[in-house]
């Protein structure tokens, strides 16, 4: 089963909407409130927090206990969301204008979260969907209020026959404010299996998304529409001005919104892709790769266009498409997919050199020419295969296959690379980075 969320505009009379406001700022206060002792308390349990928390943030915003319940645990699920994107604490920030040596040596400042009063978590003793009136039942501090949807066709057939137990309320933001409630539906998944085929995706900020069927998505219209946005920004908060807030907020979220967009495309184009070939998918785990690349000299353009580098989303976005499909998904380690020749599996013999040069590659050991992307997705594909073929395997190993030099004897490595930047010690000038099983296919 995969759970989604499915939106459904909710129709609210003008003499509600004071409620509504009411209850989301109380939700928002006592979200506050509970973040301020956790902070302080340093508990981050639920059962714990619940003990000290319930009573006084009740009595003080006046929520419902279930209101309470769920302010709860949208506070540690979101520390742990956090927490489990930014391992080393996203609660830092740090001056753009600060060198990197200055950023090092300066002390890191705090940052104060606050919750908005923008929507409010439900449960099952909280929210009711009838599917016979299409409306919604939900519970305010005024008691509870059915409210009718408007939505379609495409919501009615993915709510048919559901029973949901969540949903979260929410408030759009703009000079008319629209009412929206996301339900969580179970949707029945089909029976991942082997395959012999796998489908190699490389990520990038050049082509968004290559595959190693010669797919491509330029990344350079969403690289454009950044840029615009942020010389935008820069140039209306330069004002200062009350009307330039007011365009800001009427900004907001455009970017985000076109950056969604474009992901939901593209991983809905890979998943159709890999259903018709019947073959999984493969990605390249860039887990900390801002970090790494952050730590380089790099221009103030260059950092903000790593920053808002969306490979997660079109990861997660591709992820639960594929589980609904019945497509297997895997990670593999990207170490050397780019500097590795598809045919051969040899790399440069010369450290801090490779055989790629921009978006082309050529092989220096068996002059195999072709796109470096295509490339690099070839060989996710190939590591990829040995996860769906035999998961039970032990691993993969890396071995560099080549003469010995003064008797240096030849290294291994399972699942670990640095093994792999010896490469330059091997007196033949060539070297072979044996990262596949290669009893399992031929390239080229």
């Amino acid at each position: 089963m995969q759970t989604i969320s499915v939106k459904c505009k909710v129709i609210v009379p003008i003499e509600l909407q004071v409620e509504i406001d009411r209850t989301l700022q109380g939700f928002a206060d006592a979200c506050n409130q509970i973040l301020e002792v956790a902070k302080r308390e340093k508990c981050w349990n639920t059962t714990k927090l619940h003990h000290k928390v319930y009573k006084p943030v009740r009595e003080s915003t006046g929520l419902k206990a279930n209101h309470v319940c769920q302010a709860i645990r949208r506070v540690i699920g979101n520390a742990k969301a956090v927490k489990q994107i930014h391992p080393s604490g996203s609660t830092l920030c740090q001056t753009p204008s600060e060198t990197l040596r200055e950023r090092r040596k300066a002390p890191r400042r705090q940052v104060s979260h606050k919750f908005r009063p923008t929507s409010i978590s439900l449960d099952v003793r909280t929210f009711q969907y009838i599917e016979e009136s299409q409306t919604v039942g939900v519970t305010l501090m005024c008691g509870r209020v059915k409210f009718k949807m408007s939505i379609g066709g495409y919501q009615i057939a993915l709510l048919r026959g559901q029973k949901p137990t969540s949903a979260t309320f929410c408030k759009s933001r703009g000079k008319v404010c629209d009412y929206y409630i996301n339900i969580c539906v179970d949707i029945p998944t089909d029976p991942t299996g082997k395959t012999p085929r796998v489908i190699g995706v490389d990520l990038g900020r050049r082509d968004i998304a290559t595959t190693s069927t010669g797919k491509s998505w330029s990344g350079g219209k969403i690289q454009n529409t950044r840029d615009r946005y942020s010389k935008v920004r820069a140039n209306i908060q330069s004002k200062r001005t009350r009307s330039s807030r007011r365009l800001m907020r009427r900004l907001s979220g455009r970017e985000q919104r076109f950056q969604k967009w474009l992901n939901h495309n593209i991983s809905k184009q890979i998943v159709f892709d890999a259903k018709s070939n019947n073959a999984a998918i493969a990605f390249e785990d860039l887990t900390n790769i801002r970090e790494s690349l952050n730590q380089k000299p790099r221009s103030k353009t260059e950092r903000r266009r790593t920053n808002n580098w969306a490979f997660y989303q079109l990861r997660i976005f591709t992820q639960y498409k594929a589980n609904i499909a019945g497509i297997p998904v895997v990670l593999v380690a990207p170490a050397y997919t780019s500097q590795t020749c598809s045919r051969c599996h040899h790399v440069h013999p010369v450290k801090g050199k490779s055989y790629r040069s921009g978006k082309s590659f050529k092989c220096g050991h068996c002059g195999f020419e072709h796109d470096a992307d295509i490339n690099a997705a070839l060989n996710i594909a190939a590591l990829g295969l040995s996860f769906v073929s035999q998961p039970e395997s032990p691993g993969i190993s890396c071995q560099l296959v080549s003469h010995c030099v003064a008797g240096v004897p030849r290294k291994l490595c399972h699942g670990d690379t640095p093994c792999c930047q010896d490469l330059p010690v091997v007196a033949s000038g060539e070297g072979q980075l044996n990262l596949f099983p290669t009893s399992f296919f031929e390239l080229g």
